[in-house]
């Protein structure tokens, strides 16, 4: 999907839907993965660094995902 995303088509979906995974939850996927992407530039980019690990970010970022999952 990043480097040669013309050449993603049904025949790569498929297996999955086999699998039993819904048409939405892969569509769900690939959005998230096409913005992750986004984000990912824009970061490397921009210079932007993640806050080090073990940072009070974390552990507030991981209590709220906990509580009320993803919106």
């Amino acid at each position: 999907m990043t480097l040669e995303p013309e050449k993603l088509g049904p025949d790569d979906v498929r297996p999955v839907l086999a699998l039993g995974v819904s048409r939405q939850a892969v569509e769900d996927a690939m959005n998230v993965a096409f913005l992750f992407n986004v984000l990912d530039r824009l970061a490397d980019t921009m210079g932007w660094d993640a806050p080090a690990e073990g940072s009070a970010f974390w552990q507030t970022s991981a209590k709220i995902l906990l509580s009320r999952g993803y919106k």
